[in-house]
């Protein structure tokens, strides 16, 4: 078993979706929780979670965290200039048509970060030819609100105040809350969306019916409603919402069992 580092991560983390070739995500995911897990959290870093989109079938989606900034330098240099990347990186780019759709994010409010602490992944030999039907249990939802500059600081406090207890109440276990990372790049070989501004949320449901009842739930609810309309004018563009099945080795899919 892979024991996850005794803290909460992360202070600075990411949040990349791929575009994969046409049935190629088994391929990747088969890949990257054989080779890319203990090798990326050795070079420094925290394999958060990896998923499959539910709702796009070429689409791989993952996170992960680092200690600060130059943390995040040094850590990404050791692994991309490192011999488990050299040996793996042609088979992993087979896979892909766009990997540069990335976000760099840090905690919305103190203790928003992800709490892995004690959880413990299962070693890739226990997981082996993985398929769609070898899965976690388990939902993770991440909605990324698309904020007007300027409102961050606003919309994270009002979402804190008055949103998260309403998640809560409504069956939705907050994972952790984002905003976007303004510091500089410090690994500009791999790009990330410096001029978005977002506010994302990820929260966690045991199945797809509990998702859907604590949907139906918020809809009903009148605060929910005066909370939407609050936030409205903090929004440059629509959420957008992903639904997402945890990998067999994800640690968000294990802090959801």
């Amino acid at each position: 078993m892979d024991l996850a580092r005794n803290k909460t991560a992360s202070p600075v983390a990411e949040l990349r979706q791929y575009t994969l070739k046409p049935g190629r995500r088994e391929t990747l995911i088969d890949l990257f929780d054989r080779e890319f897990i203990e090798s990326q959290e050795a070079a420094g870093m925290t394999i958060i979670g990896q998923f499959r989109d539910l709702d796009r079938p070429d689409m791989f989606v993952w996170m992960r965290g680092f200690d600060d900034m130059a943390a995040r330098k040094d850590a990404l240099t050791a692994f991309y200039d490192g011999p488990v990347w050299a040996v793996h990186k042609d088979a992993a780019n087979a896979t892909m048509i766009d990997s540069d759709d990335v976000l760099l994010l840090r905690p919305a409010w103190p203790g928003a970060g992800f709490d892995l602490k004690g959880l413990c992944r299962p070693a890739p030999a226990e997981v082996e030819n993985q398929s769609e039907n070898n899965r976690l249990p388990g939902i993770v939802e991440i909605r990324i609100h698309h904020l007007r500059s300027g409102a961050e600081a606003g919309f994270a406090n009002r979402f804190e105040t008055d949103a998260v207890p309403l998640l809560a109440a409504n069956g939705a276990r907050l994972l952790g809350a984002f905003l976007s990372e303004r510091a500089e790049n410090t690994f500009p070989r791999l790009p990330v969306r410096s001029d978005e501004n977002v506010l994302l949320v990820v929260t966690g449901f045991d199945d797809e019916a509990a998702r859907t009842g604590h949907l139906t739930a918020l809809a009903a609810s009148p605060a929910w409603q005066v909370f939407l309309g609050k936030a409205e004018p903090d929004l440059a563009r629509p959420t957008e919402t992903l639904r997402l099945s945890p990998t067999s080795r994800s640690l968000l899919g294990l802090a959801l069992q």
